[in-house]
């Protein structure tokens, strides 16, 4: 695990300094706190921050091949870097380290693009030809790992994390309100995009090459979920469950450091700490938060499941003060407006797990979007036949729709009946799925100026997509969960940024391709929605502990708006104050302080859903403008580059 960055400027003179890749590296060392290096010659400029997991003596980047003539900075983990090792090998590739680094640049080199498609692993990397003078990117295919870049006319930027930008000179962050309309609306960004003007995202699944000054961006790999019907027993289906699964622990268990688990307690988390411990010849270490609102911990659970499988567990407590004091921190490292604090704790988590010594971590991240775990697929199925069903069917299932939700309690139960009744026509075609849950969006869209259809570029994005409309409804859930929120806030904004913070990894088992593509076999086939997870449950019904089995998913939750309107820190003025929402570029101010003088003034428990969404998205807007706009970082090109462990340093310029 890395940070890379990088830029190529628009013309030969002025050309690159190295003094500007390193500040745009010391920006982000944070990901890679063990080593730094940097690749310069007259028509570009390139580095590592790097995070040492694999060959941590000779894996040092940028790396190149024997001629010198590839150069590669690599941000991730390549996990079948041996089966590909040996393939490339009998190819007569020859190798000089043990690094998955080295594995990708010889892939790339052997099967061009191609070896996209082969790689197994978490990625986003950059491949420098010096002799074509071109510029390769890409990025895995679920987007686990994070690439963007900005087109100027002064020239091509690249980099793991936005903030690497302020360091070059003349870039300044300007929020962007078309896509705060879409953010607030889908609560991430789309694939693409960036909350910021001129900054994309390299999207999952693709890449883009930068040569005699044009770029072209392309798609090596559609996202996929579905799949022909699976014509096996249910022990079969099973079987292919549990044995795809044990292999994909089993490779992100490849290191050579230490790697921990994170456990919640629920059955995602307890299935990757079983697989671990048969796995390992060493005891597991796994770790965990605990709230001190028992409503939001599930302390008990987690030890439950650490006890039964003899982990050695830690956890760390979490209070309201600490989600206050740390929310801006979080958000930083975000670099995007959020619509809760959950990331938050998994920032304090993360960085628990490294002052324990653990620099790689694997999560159950994936599985709900893998294998239908969450309400939102019961929800779509029930909508769908909800005008088939009898008035008795209709109570039944809406009975244990939602059983993590207070509003879809028994006491609400008429209301829940007339929502659904409401909503079990499409309205926007190919997003019936979401119809409901974008209500909250539709209401924190009162808070921009411009309140014009927040859904229109996901419309589009869906409505381009070849295969999309032939998909069921819960199909194109699942595609919607895996292009939206799993990409762009779970692995992302609570994931991967959250750890990297303190320098930590986390490995997904459920998100390699061979358990993605069982669960699409699978899924419709043996479970009907109702019965959560039922293939994924009877693949290791007799290794666990009853708990995980048996109860229902708890999603995870961390205190809202109410923990701001107790502990009221000091960045609070920033959307108490008009003159201060002023500043930020397509919010409406007057809405914005009548929202926040209502979410203060509200009890705890009666502040609604969507207006705790809305009052989480704005204060995070407000911070993120605080930090990257209002705040550009003067003197950031030289204030840290000075601490910087600069280990490798390439310069050909002939200037």
């Amino acid at each position: 695990m890395c940070g890379i960055a990088g830029f190529v400027p628009a013309s030969p003179s002025p050309g690159p300094e190295p003094d500007v890749v390193a500040a745009m590296l010391s920006q982000i060392r944070h990901r890679g706190p063990d080593e730094t290096g940097y690749y310069l010659d007259d028509g570009m400029a390139m580095g590592t921050v790097r995070l040492a997991i694999v060959d941590l003596v000779s894996g040092a980047q940028p790396m190149a091949d024997p001629t010198q003539r590839y150069w590669i900075c690599f941000n991730g983990e390549l996990y079948n870097h041996i089966e590909l090792r040996e393939e490339l090998s009998g190819l007569g590739r020859q190798f000089r380290t043990r690094s998955d680094t080295e594995v990708v640049l010889q892939a790339w080199i052997q099967w061009g693009q191609a070896c996209l498609s082969r790689f197994n692993g978490a990625f986003a990397f950059a491949v420098r030809d010096a002799v074509s003078d071109e510029l390769f990117i890409a990025r895995d295919r679920y987007g686990k790992r994070p690439l963007f870049y900005a087109e100027r006319p002064d020239g091509f930027l690249f980099a793991s994390e936005m903030k690497a930008f302020r360091a070059h000179p003349g870039f300044r962050f300007e929020l962007d309100p078309h896509e705060l309309k879409s953010i607030f609306g889908i609560w991430t960004p789309l694939p693409d995009r960036s909350p910021f003007k001129g900054v994309r995202q390299l999207p999952p699944g693709s890449f883009l090459t930068l040569g005699a000054g044009r770029t072209a961006l392309h798609t090596y790999e559609e996202l996929a979920v579905d799949a022909p019907p699976f014509t096996g027993t249910p022990t079969e289906a099973a079987a292919l469950v549990r044995d795809t699964m044990r292999t994909s622990v089993e490779v992100r268990l490849r290191s050579d450091v230490e790697v921990g688990v994170y456990l919640s307690g629920g059955l995602d988390s307890a299935i990757v700490a079983r697989l671990a411990t048969d796995l390992s010849s060493h005891e597991v270490r796994t770790f965990s938060v605990e709230f001190e609102d028992r409503a939001l911990d599930e302390s008990s659970s987690q030890q439950t499941v650490a006890r039964y499988l003899g982990t050695r567990h830690s956890s760390i407590a979490i209070s309201t003060s600490d989600v206050v004091e740390n929310f801006p921190a979080a958000v930083h490292h975000a670099e995007v407006p959020v619509f809760r604090t959950a990331l938050v704790p998994m920032y304090l988590l993360s960085r628990h797990v490294r002052d324990a010594g653990i620099k790689t971590i694997l999560s159950g991240e994936g599985a709900d979007e893998a294998f239908l775990g969450y309400s939102l697929f019961r929800e779509t199925m029930l909508r769908a036949e909800w005008n088939r069903l009898s008035a008795a069917e209709r109570q039944e299932k809406v009975a244990v729709l939602h059983p993590e939700l207070a509003h879809f309690g028994s006491e609400h139960r008429v209301h829940v009946t007339g929502l659904l009744s409401q909503f079990s026509e499409e309205r926007l075609d190919g997003l019936f799925s979401h119809e409901l849950r974008y209500q909250n969006g539709r209401f924190a869209q009162r808070l921009l100026k411009d309140r014009a259809e927040p859904f229109a570029d996901l419309l589009a994005l869906v409505g381009d997509t070849p295969g999309y409309a032939a998909l069921s409804p819960t199909q194109k859930a699942q595609w919607l969960e895996f292009k939206t929120l799993l990409a762009g806030y779970l692995l992302s904004s609570q994931g991967e940024r959250m750890g990297l913070a303190h320098g930590v990894e986390n490995r997904c088992p459920f998100l390699d391709p061979a358990v993605v593509r069982a669960a699409a076999l699978v899924n419709l086939r043996f479970d009907d929605g109702w019965e959560e997870k039922a293939v994924l449950k009877e693949a290791f019904r007799d290794v666990l502990p009853a708990e995980p089995l048996t109860r229902r998913k708890q999603p995870y939750r961390a205190p809202g708006a109410a923990a701001f309107q107790k502990h009221r820190p000091c960045y609070l003025e920033l959307v108490l104050s008009k003159r201060e929402l002023a500043k930020i570029d397509g919010i409406d101010p007057v809405f914005a302080q009548r929202l926040v003088k209502k979410v203060m003034a509200t009890e705890a428990a009666e502040i609604s859903t969507k207006e705790d969404h809305a009052f989480v998205h704005l204060l995070s807007t407000a911070v993120l403008n605080q930090q990257f706009v209002l705040d550009q970082g003067v003197g950031m090109r030289t204030s840290q580059t000075a601490e910087m462990n600069l280990t490798t340093v390439i310069d050909r310029r002939k200037r």
